[in-house]
């Protein structure tokens, strides 16, 4: 029998273990040993190829690994499939940044050239995230790992493509849409970020003749040069009487009519709005009501068109505000100027303030779709945990828009038509993930065999952007959905519970913890802390929690060890003989109850709590305690069996501890990965 070191050195341990669980291809289902009838498949999120670890990652993370640990050890033919998104913004942004630094453009290499820059800044850097989850011990079928742009992958977005163009659900139009001028593309509404702002409401007035106005209110006094009317609610009683009437437009002087429409809130301002359908989406569904005339003032590059008088062409946005302001005050058309603080739409990349423009571009219908997505989980065949995710799943498709799949971007999957040059939305290629990584659109024996999967942990914010679009997916092109259940991870804060921020120097790397304290460490002290709740205020503390944790593991199994005079691990249960004896063997039969219910329902924080207690209390401080009184064979076994029993519990949070010391135990048959899970 081998004996343990004095003290446990992860650094020592965990490369070790892990290279041994590589090199034995315990993470590959095709070569796990033994019978296995039944498959549970997992999916990774796939992270983006520019992505770097983050709490949130480590945590969403170790939710998957500790369930396909326990499946694996279940004896279910485990996958859990990982790869990386090629992230079109974020990756071309990128590499755009790196160009600068050499003093270049994208468009001084050209497309063809920027491309291959991109290809090789993702053979070089692209894994790096995936290499830091193998540091944190994620049992990943590393040989399956894919790629949204592999050219196989490539196969399965065309062919899904060209199954919608062919029933005529993509279509291309011409529409307002989110436009970011900094990357020059479309962004849905699902990529925008709303940051809190300082601005204006300025008060403005429209003659209705040499005597009198009518005052609107406006954040935005830019667009009112593409104003083609003037709108109140029918049910406000002051200006029942203006209604048809006609106003003249400041500063373009031309006469624009005066309409009533349900969409305007007669508490804004003063009741009455401008409507300028071209870059409002609220106006141009109030245009397209009325009849009103669309006319384009902003343009791509975040300027003023030559639609706008001459004193404004080709002005910055900003620049145009200003004078649009100047011009309006010398005209006395100006009544009052008011602080007002509004959410404004961002760049989810670039955080550039986004524009809504007329644009042409391509859409997938989705009114059919949304509604599978609804049934799905609906009839029962797709659950959230926590349930609560549920309403914003149904309210998004409720009121879900024709999709806008388009991108101006030169990095990404080519829409597959002759003559277009754009690229689809990253997230149309991702929506395939649980099915493309299988081999779709071929009948692959890996689709055959691992698909629908069985668990999905995502993260809220993108329960709509990725969730419903694989769902959706999932029922149109393989006539099932693609998972059963989907956890919802909740969200890393700082102790202070803000968000984390690697510019603000607020973030934890995962990795660092690593290096300090270990995977295991880690790993135990992020389990501890999910309670369920919709955030989580990381403790670092509680790291060093795991770290003691661990060195108890250790030491309590050096001493059952040391005590062992030739007796063998059994998964026969022992008799117990004293009173001690049988309170710990019945409270680890209540134990394992409690762990295999609680990990049914995805109560990770609670297991971590629940072996915590035991291993610590129960089995250490009491039996381990008693144990030194008794000194006989048959404590020996029960020692033995406690202890093996509690390694295997704890394998799928902490497992590299558990399996360096399951393989020092006195005949273990197999290594501690894929023993069998206590029943």
């Amino acid at each position: 029998m081998e004996e343990l070191n004095k003290s446990y050195d992860p650094k020592i341990v965990e490369d070790k273990i892990y290279q041994f669980w590589l090199e034995s291809d315990f993470f590959n289902p095709d070569k796990l040993p033994g019978s296995r009838k039944k498959s549970y498949t997992v999916c990774l999120p796939p992270p983006n190829v520019t992505g770097e670890l983050h709490m949130g990652h480590a945590l969403n993370m170790l939710v998957q690994d500790i369930l396909i640990r326990q499946k694996r050890m279940q004896g279910y033919k485990t996958l859990w499939m990982p790869g990386t998104d090629h992230a079109g913004i974020a990756t071309q942004n990128v590499v755009e940044k790196k160009l600068r630094k050499e003093g270049k453009s994208r468009f001084d290499l050209g497309k063809e050239k920027f491309v291959e820059e991109i290809w090789a800044w993702k053979e070089k850097y692209g894994n790096a995230i995936l290499n830091q989850l193998k540091r944190l011990g994620a049992s990943c079928d590393w040989s399956r790992t894919r790629f949204t742009m592999d050219k196989e992958y490539a196969k399965a977005v065309e062919a899904a493509f060209l199954h919608y163009y062919q029933k005529g659900w993509i279509y291309q139009g011409k529409r307002v849409v989110n436009w970011c001028p900094r990357c020059g593309t479309s962004l849905s509404d699902l990529e925008l970020e709303y940051k809190e702002e300082k601005g204006n409401l300025w008060y403005v007035k429209y003659p209705l003749d040499k005597e009198s106005y009518i005052t609107v209110a406006t954040t935005r006094p830019e667009t009112m040069l593409g104003d083609t009317a003037v709108a109140v609610n029918p049910q406000d009683k002051r200006y029942k009487n203006l209604v048809g009437k006609k106003v003249t437009l400041p500063l373009v002087n031309k006469e624009i009519p005066i309409v009533a429409d349900r969409l305007v809130d007669a508490e804004f301002g003063t009741g009455a709005v401008k409507v300028t359908p071209a870059h409002d989406l609220t106006d141009q569904e109030i245009g397209q009501r009325h009849k009103l005339e669309t006319i384009e003032v902003i343009n791509e590059l975040g300027r003023m068109t030559d639609k706008v008088p001459a004193p404004y062409r080709g002005l910055k946005i900003i620049e145009a505000r200003q004078k649009v302001v100047e011009d309006l005050t010398q005209l006395g058309l100006l009544e009052k100027v008011e602080e007002y603080v509004h959410q404004v739409p961002k760049c989810y990349r670039c955080d550039t303030t986004v524009e809504l423009i007329p644009s042409v571009q391509w859409f997938l219908k989705m009114e059919k779709l949304a509604e599978a997505a609804m049934k799905a989980v609906k009839s029962g065949k797709i659950k959230f945990t926590p349930e609560r995710w549920e309403k914003l799943y149904f309210d998004w498709l409720k009121n879900v828009k024709d999709w806008c799949i388009s991108r101006q971007l030169w990095w990404g999957h080519k829409i597959p038509i002759d003559g277009v040059d754009d690229v689809l939305d990253t997230w149309f290629s991702s929506a395939l993930w649980p099915f493309a990584t299988l081999g779709w659109p071929e009948n692959t024996a890996d689709l055959k065999t691992f698909y629908p999967g069985n668990f999905l942990a995502t993260d809220r914010g993108i329960i709509n952007l990725w969730v419903a679009r694989m769902i959706f997916s999932g029922q149109e092109f393989i006539k099932k959905a693609p998972f059963q259940n989907i956890y919802i991870n909740a969200t890393v804060l700082t102790r202070e519970g803000k968000r984390m921020s690697k510019s603000l120097g607020t973030g934890i790397d995962p990795i660092g913890l690593v290096d300090r304290y270990g995977a295991d460490a880690t790993r135990f002290g992020i389990a501890y802390q999910i309670t369920g709740g919709q955030d989580l205020k990381f403790i670092e503390d509680n790291i060093v929690m795991g770290r003691k944790f661990c060195n108890k593991i250790w030491n309590a199994s050096r001493f059952v060890l040391m005590q062992n005079t030739g007796n063998e691990t059994s998964n026969m249960k022992p008799k117990g003989k004293t009173p001690a004896d049988k309170k710990i063997l019945a409270t680890l039969e209540k134990i394992v109850k409690s762990v295999n219910k609680d990990l049914d329902n995805f109560e990770f924080g609670k297991v971590a709590h629940t072996l915590y207690d035991f291993f610590w209390h129960d089995f250490c401080d009491e039996y381990i305690e008693k144990a030194k009184d008794q000194q006989n064979e048959n404590t020996q076994q029960i020692l033995l069996y406690v202890l093996a029993n509690s390694l295997k519990l704890l394998h799928p949070i902490t497992p590299f501890i558990t399996e360096e010391i399951y393989q020092k135990l006195p005949s273990s048959k197999k290594p501690l990965i894929i023993e069998d899970w206590p029943k």
